[in-house]
């Protein structure tokens, strides 16, 4: 089963020293309306942000580990932030985890993992240093995310005709299949001189060896892109219809017959075949942009008491990394 957090174990194996003193690891760093962020809350998340990043990073020194910490901590701390302002807007909605609700995504872990009894179930929250209860936490804490983003943030969003024509007029080529072509070859390679240029007779060679890279697909090659063939190629293959065979080429690998397979023109998508692709893309667009000012609105409406000012001064850094990258999305 995925879970959403390291455990505290993960962290000491990659930084032992943040796990050496156990009221450091509770202190906590922030209020936010009254809900808190410990330094374990966010030590789990540094570790999580690192092994994202790079599955096998272990840092080799206290320095180069500080400085991978310096580098995800403010993202980590902007989301550990939203996130709980984000659930604390659900409860305020009345959204809740039912008991039947909960019990169906019960039943869909243990059928998507294969766990056939009660047993092997309760093994594998054990393993993941889970109990039931953690679980259901979690599982509510994904819910109350998602149901806040699609009520006040999708839900609002709406994609107009003239947008949807607009985007296809200046991004033509995003729905443009460039030309492909399917050949099979018989290539003979040949011994060269010190020139570069073969020197065997192409009918020797042919009665008594025939070698192609592409030999054990029957020397089928593609489907390839146009531009991925040379110019030289390109001007034996283009008179040839499908199912024609060029004459006996000669190449600085030795000789070579190509045949045409297949032949796709260039095609562009219609409006109408296009247009469920461009009003996704319209909406993704737009809920990336609201989605940053309701968060912000979240943030300015609620009452978040720093407890710790490095923290602090990092989640100021990440509030000015994505307003900084907001024009770019």
């Amino acid at each position: 089963m995925k879970r959403p957090a390291l455990t505290l174990a993960l962290v000491i194996a990659i930084a032992p020293s943040l796990a050496a003193r156990t009221d450091i690891l509770e202190q906590i760093l922030v209020k936010v309306n009254g809900d808190i962020i410990t330094k374990t809350d966010l030590e789990q998340r540094q570790i999580a942000a690192l092994r994202q990043a790079d599955p096998n990073f272990r840092p080799g020194s206290d320095a180069e580990l500080r400085k991978a910490l310096t580098e995800v901590t403010p993202e980590v701390i902007v989301n550990a932030v939203d996130e709980l302002l984000l659930v604390q807007r659900g409860r305020e909605l009345g959204y809740a985890l039912g008991n039947e609700q909960f019990r169906n995504i019960v039943e869909n872990i243990k059928k998507e993992n294969k766990l056939e009894t009660e047993e092997a179930f309760q093994a594998a929250l054990k393993q993941e240093g889970l109990t039931l209860e953690d679980l259901r936490k979690q599982l509510e804490r994904q819910m109350l995310i998602s149901r806040v983003q699609q009520v006040e943030v999708q839900g609002k969003i709406a994609v107009s005709e003239d947008e949807v024509k607009q985007f296809y007029e200046t991004s033509k080529e995003t729905f443009t299949t460039q030309p492909q072509l399917t050949l099979r070859e018989i290539l003979v390679t040949v011994p060269t001189s010190e020139k570069g240029i073969n020197v065997a007779p192409f009918a020797k060679l042919a009665s008594e060896i025939s070698d192609s890279p592409s030999k054990a697909n029957g020397g089928l090659i593609g489907p390839i892109s146009r531009s991925d063939l040379s110019p030289e190629l390109l001007k034996e293959i283009d008179p040839l219809k499908v199912g024609d065979i060029t004459t006996v080429l000669r190449t600085t690998r030795g000789y070579q017959i190509v045949k045409l397979e297949t032949a796709t023109p260039i095609k562009v998508k219609t409006l109408d075949e296009a247009r469920a692709e461009i009003a996704d893309k319209i909406a993704a667009q737009k809920q990336r942009g609201q989605m940053r000012q309701y968060l912000q609105q979240l943030r300015a409406q609620a009452l978040i008491d720093w407890k710790n000012e490095e923290v602090k001064k990092a989640f100021e850094v990440g509030v000015k990394q994505q307003a900084e990258a907001a024009p770019t999305q």
